[in-house]
């Protein structure tokens, strides 16, 4: 067997409905539909968490977040009714990746982007990764996109360099000196994450863009209910409902231009008919605070909630001679199968010492046969920087129910009658919910998810006192 080589394209924040093939109708993403055309377009595929880290963590070792112990983003808690829950703020080194697994089987690995899976000693030279590009502890560019950024593991490039194009161009070096050894390119984009900055000649094309649209008219942001967190006491929800933010319009632009790039890059190096490619995010767009650049309707609300504009991903998938060209899969699969994905292409058996939550996709990708499980889940016991309540879920076929931690509230949706979970129907359907609760409690209990309790200074806390920086709960 010919091993595969292997690209993993992981983008941040990047929502559902950001790519024109996926419904777009302001953002520009030729090539990226172009992939879309010569591959597997999946409809329900998901994130393992509304937030980065714990899906960051779930794609390098198959494991649930509440499984591997990281919840949040790190190092994010903060508190509201309920108080946060303890997580991990850093990978455990005990953990098996996927790029590890790969490059015991002799496979050369490459990290090239964003990490945010812990401090130094915690990062992907430490997971299996043979080069590190640009991976550290930052969630985000601290400095901006355009260079001087000062980043660990990434020298600043020319005054003003644009950070996605030099994350590619260094991918795209990796690939021209590879030679013949099968490899493992795990490229995580920081893109498209706040701070939302772009070339000024493509913002300058959306702004225009925008007015010919009369986008510029109409009001895209409305402002909504109180965040629940109490470190955000005094904000409220700002929805946008329209797509029509010229710098993240360009920022998707510039984006694509540069997945372009890389795949001419994959073929001109003879290397496009042999490559396993898959494109995916690690949560959903940013549609409601902190600038909410993105609108996921007809999705439910986006990163950070436990709906489905919190969660639903984009995942294109091409494997030439492997995968059927323009084929479309609307199976729910989620960020746990690649790492038995990329096992069983590389022709790898399981690893008996690694546990993984996910199953294979290669029966869907091939369309050989259906993927045997009964249902997927989620548990986020956290307050997010979104307005997001601390939560779980499960979806079992067509049908989602969500439990809401702060009041116990269930809420059931069938996601094929109802996209944008607009319809509550626990009611209508009590023996299904008590059903699908069941499993998702005895799911928690399996992995002993941790479960967040009441908070008893929530009052004071409302009155002015603050947790102190530590995160602990004790008060200045």
């Amino acid at each position: 067997m010919t091993r595969p080589n292997i690209v993993f394209i992981l983008l941040d924040d990047l929502g559902w409905k950001d790519l024109t093939c996926y419904g777009s109708t302001f953002y520009e993403t030729p090539r990226l539909d172009e992939l879309a055309a010569q591959g597997m377009r999946f409809t329900d595929a998901y994130a393992t968490c509304p937030v980065c880290s714990p899906t960051r963590a779930s794609i390098l070792t198959g494991k649930y977040p509440a499984t591997v112990g990281i919840t949040n983003w790190i190092p994010g808690n903060p508190w509201g009714k309920l108080m946060g829950v303890p997580y991990l703020h850093a990978l455990p080194r005990s953990e098996i990746t996927i790029a590890q697994a790969l490059q015991n089987a002799g496979y050369r690995t490459y990290h090239v982007g964003k990490w945010h899976l812990g401090p130094a000693g915690h990062w992907p030279a430490d997971f299996g990764f043979q080069v590190n590009i640009g991976g550290c502890e930052w969630g985000s560019p601290y400095h901006g996109y355009f260079s001087p950024w000062q980043m660990p593991n990434l020298p600043d490039g020319p005054a003003g360099e644009y950070l996605t194009d030099r994350l590619t161009d260094e991918a795209i070096g990796l690939i021209q000196r590879n030679g013949d050894t099968p490899f493992f390119l795990y490229l995580a984009h920081y893109a498209v994450h706040i701070p939302i900055q772009a070339p000024a000649d493509l913002v300058a094309k959306y702004r225009a863009k925008a007015a010919a649209l009369g986008l510029d008219q109409q009001r895209a942001i409305e402002e909504g209910e109180p965040m629940p967190g109490l470190h955000q006491k005094g904000q409220h929800v700002q929805r946008r409902v329209i797509q029509s933010d010229p710098a993240y319009a360009a920022m998707m632009e510039n984006l694509d231009t540069n997945i372009g790039r890389l795949l001419d890059a994959l073929a001109t190096a003879g290397k496009a008919e042999n490559t396993l490619v898959i494109f995916t995010s690690d949560n959903g767009g940013l549609s409601t605070s902190e600038s909410s650049p993105t609108c996921n309707l007809p999705l439910s609300q986006g990163k950070g909630w436990m709906y489905d504009g919190g969660v639903r991903e984009p995942l294109l998938v091409r494997w030439p001679g492997k995968v059927r060209a323009g084929s479309i899969c609307t199976v729910p699969v989620t960020s746990t199968d690649f790492y038995p994905t990329f096992l069983e292409a590389a022709g790898l058996p399981p690893l008996p010492q690694q546990h993984v939550d996910g199953i294979s996709l290669l029966p869907a990708l091939r369309e050989t046969g259906t993927l045997d499980r009964e249902a997927i889940f989620w548990h986020y016991p956290h307050y997010s920087n979104q307005g997001g309540t601390p939560a779980c879920a499960i979806r079992a076929g067509d049908w989602k129910l969500i439990e809401f931690f702060e009041t116990g509230k269930l809420e059931l949706y069938n996601l094929r009658d109802d996209t944008g979970e607009n319809r509550d129907v626990s009611a209508q359907h009590t023996e299904r919910v008590r059903t699908l609760h069941g499993k998702l409690t005895a799911w928690r209990e399996s992995v002993e998810a941790k479960i967040p309790q009441p908070n008893p200074d929530y009052q004071a806390m409302l009155e002015g006192k603050k947790p102190s920086p530590d995160g602990n709960g004790n008060f200045d």
